[in-house]
């Protein structure tokens, strides 16, 4: 009995001894929930799109092509993944079907597919062998169903419908894990429509039932994360040249959103008002159309135009979906694959050593004072840490102590999402001859807003919150200075 309390008493004592935890930070209303953190987490994706336009040179078909046109003569989807790795892409998506219909898995609802054409003597599977590329490679896999099918006879009625959740079935239950399924807003048109060659149009607000697809593909494959204009995890940056806003929020208002019809430069900016978290996509070509054409051999996107796209995208707090289209072999062309490397090598080098990882920092306000909130936490390279105010304090002020002269010229800025986007407006200064000097200013930062500078010099780094929606939180801040090659390309 005597050891009991004296176990007790020591127990009080210790924990006594103790710093009590503070607060908790209280999170925004709408916030990311785990698989869409992790899905911004891959930052850099792939696409690639590849069918009977690869070999008709067009960029969209019109429905009529004949399977047999679809011949690669050395289709090899493990170069695709390695490619893609080798890039730092982490997940890849297919065209399983395109505008004009075709499917690239042998489709037991149509005849417009790989199954009647030369490829493999129609025993080919270009999904299933791209899905086990992917997996062999350590990619994540995603698939693109256009919603829009030149082809079919039955477009337009309700009869297509049921046809096209048959296939989502497919592609979605003969597979394994789907990371990401893909819907576009291009519906309706001119098309083949089994003979009739004609227009038709849709509804895009009704024709689809899309709240009924998007349930049917989630009860199908839970963890899938959907892309439209409209999400729901997943949405549109409101252009295909790869750029998301200077301001850009994460979040969104849902009913603002319609598949194929949405305001292009709301969904470029997001809404700081937003009632549903959506990461936002930015998609781009690396060569001018999105299928391969030979014409275009000399017009792939140079490293310093996709290092450029990388700032603009990774760097603004969205994801960049860039396409690499396999040509008439079925390999991603050898220009390509030569200014990926280089795109890579640049960013690489000029965002591998933080300069300010491990140094001083300090703040004019941490939250409670207390060790999970204080400002060093910026400067660890840990996303999971980070700094906190106390309530209502604004500005916030934090500030760098970098020991000696130091050059630099790219600023990162991280805000703990899962707690939600806050900041709406922050200025950096450095410390001058004569005193702090603003250097830059911005608005919103999310997962990661990279900022460019010219080249600066500094022993000290102020970065300032004037505005937020709740407590700001930051968990990490980042000086790099670029590659050489990078500005001189």
């Amino acid at each position: 009995m005597k050891t009991k309390i004296l176990t007790w008493v020591f127990t009080l004592l210790f924990l006594g001894c103790q710093t009590p935890l503070p607060p908790d930070l209280k999170p925004n209303s709408v916030v990311p929930g785990p698989k869409l953190i992790s899905y911004q987490q891959m930052e850099l994706i792939g696409f690639i799109h590849f069918t009977v336009n690869t070999f008709t040179d067009k960029e969209w078909g019109y429905g009529d092509e004949s399977p047999e046109i679809f011949n690669p003569t050395a289709l090899d989807v493990d170069q695709w993944a390695q490619t893609a790795k080798a890039t730092g892409m982490k997940q890849l998506i297919l065209t399983a079907k395109h505008h004009d219909g075709f499917c690239l898995w042998p489709s037991q609802y149509t005849e417009h597919s790989v199954k009647n054409s030369p490829y493999k003597n129609g025993k080919g599977d270009v999904v299933g062998e791209f899905l086990a590329a992917c997996k062999k490679y350590g990619l994540k896999a995603g698939l693109y169903l256009s919603p829009w099918d030149r082809n079919h006879k039955d477009y337009g009625t309700p009869a297509y419908i049921v046809y096209y959740k048959n296939q989502l079935k497919e592609l979605l239950t003969q597979y394994g894990e789907i990371n990401e399924i893909w819907f576009d807003g291009a519906n309706g048109g001119d098309g083949y429509y089994g003979g009739a060659n004609e227009i038709r149009k849709i509804d895009r607000d009704t024709y689809y039932g899309w709240k009924d697809i998007i349930a049917y593909v989630k009860n199908l494959q839970p963890n899938i994360k959907i892309f439209s204009d409209a999400g729901p995890d997943v949405h549109w940056i409101g252009n295909e040249k790869g750029f998301a806003g200077s301001t850009f929020w994460s979040t969104i208002n849902t009913d603002k959103l319609t598949i194929g019809a949405s305001k292009t430069d709301y969904l470029n900016s997001g809404d700081p008002n937003g009632n549903q978290w959506i990461v936002g996509q930015c998609d781009v070509s690396i060569r001018p159309g999105w299928f391969y054409h030979a014409n275009q051999d000399s017009l792939v996107k140079t490293p310093k135009q996709l290092v450029e796209i990388y700032y603009k995208s990774i760097g603004r707090n969205a994801l960049l979906l860039l396409n690499l289209p396999p040509d008439k072999r079925g390999i991603i062309h050898e220009n390509d694959v030569k200014s990926l490397t280089e795109f890579k090598a640049l960013i690489d080098t000029s965002l591998a050593t933080d300069l300010a990882k491990g140094l001083s920092a300090s703040s004019n306000n941490h939250r409670s004072k207390h060790p999970k909130f204080a400002p060093q936490n910026t400067l660890d390279g840990d996303p999971s840490t980070y700094w906190a105010t106390d309530d209502n304090i604004l500005p916030a002020t934090l500030e760098i102590d970098l020991g000696q002269p130091t050059t630099f010229d790219r600023i990162l800025i991280q805000e703990p999402i899962q707690l939600g986007q806050r900041v709406s407006e922050f200025e950096i200064d450095i410390m001058g001859v004569q005193g702090w000097l603003t250097i830059k200013k911005g608005t919103t930062i999310g997962y990661k807003r990279i900022l460019r500078i010219p080249q600066t010099k500094t022993n000290k780094l102020r970065l300032r919150i004037k505005a937020a929606n709740n407590t700001v939180a930051l968990s990490n801040i980042g000086l790099f200075k670029s590659s050489p090659k990078e500005v001189s390309q």
